[in-house]
């Protein structure tokens, strides 16, 4: 894995990504990261995606009251079941 550059973790916890990277990936202000850990304990900052919140697919979502979370229909149908 290559090191971009250190940064230091501030009181809040908050971390900033360098501009020059930003840039790079395309990430502007507003947009929203996934923080994952990988299986060897890393981690791992994705860009998001549209994502069901109870399974994590990312096919054929529904959005929850306009408020741009998502479910899939299978989670639907298991929640009408209870």
């Amino acid at each position: 894995m290559k090191v971009f550059e250190t940064r230091k973790v501030d009181e809040l916890g908050r971390v900033v990504l360098p501009l020059e990277l930003r840039k790079a990936h395309n990430i502007d202000v507003g947009a929203t990261i996934d923080i994952c850990v990988n299986d060897n304990d890393q981690i791992v900052l994705v860009r998001s995606e549209p994502h069901c919140k109870i399974c994590g697919v990312t096919e054929d979502l529904k959005e929850i009251k306009n408020n741009k979370k998502f479910i899939c229909p299978a989670c639907i149908g298991e929640i009408s079941n209870l």
